[in-house]
């Protein structure tokens, strides 16, 4: 069936770095659609943290994240990137990977980031 699934999640120390990926699988083609990670901390309500247009322009990046992390796409193997840099313990959250494909939106399960000292 059509789903995106996320990976790269981790424990990490605070500045280091983590790259999530989302694929696109069961004939949903990430090229061509709008796609985005969010996050949910917990006892948070879920928030965006950065989206791609189609066309692949940043329509959106949260400004606790902003100059840290960059969203962007390998066509080529129909996949979504979150690279995080400079990592805080707010960042800890579950990640998911959405995309609006054919008039549907699909989450992903989610990926667990973790950053502690």
């Amino acid at each position: 069936q059509a789903q995106v699934v996320e990976s790269g999640g981790g424990s990490v120390q605070p500045g280091e770095s983590l790259t999530l990926s989302c694929a696109g699988s069961g004939g949903l083609n990430l090229d061509g659609y709008a796609v985005g990670w969010f996050r949910q901390a917990p006892g948070k309500e879920r928030e965006g943290v950065s989206c791609l247009s189609s066309i692949d322009s940043v329509t959106y990046t949260a400004n606790s994240v902003k100059g840290r992390f960059t969203i962007s796409r390998d066509n080529a193997k129909n996949m979504v990137y979150l690279q995080m840099n400079s990592l805080k313990s707010e960042d800890t959250a579950v990640y998911y990977c959405n995309v609006i494909f054919l008039l549907s939106t699909y989450w992903g399960q989610g990926t667990q980031v973790t950053v502690s000292s």
